[in-house]
């Protein structure tokens, strides 16, 4: 199974990296400030912090908030 974006907001991870990319985001926090993700569900907010540590966007693995 292949994850790559906010399922709620259907934001690709791609598309995140790119905004943090141009607004310097290191953080979570910092990304919802230009981008809607992550505020229903939350899922996608393990994957968004390893995004921003790593470069991935695409994941195989589950990740949760107590191993990010």
């Amino acid at each position: 199974m292949k994850i790559d974006r906010c399922l709620c907001f259907q934001k690709p991870f791609s598309q995140l990296k790119r905004v943090a990319a141009s607004q310097k985001c290191d953080t979570v926090e910092a990304l919802q400030e230009y981008v809607v993700f992550g505020k229903k569900c939350a899922l996608c907010k393990p994957y968004v912090r390893r995004m921003l540590e790593t470069g991935e966007v695409e994941f195989s693995e589950i990740i949760t908030e107590v191993e990010a």
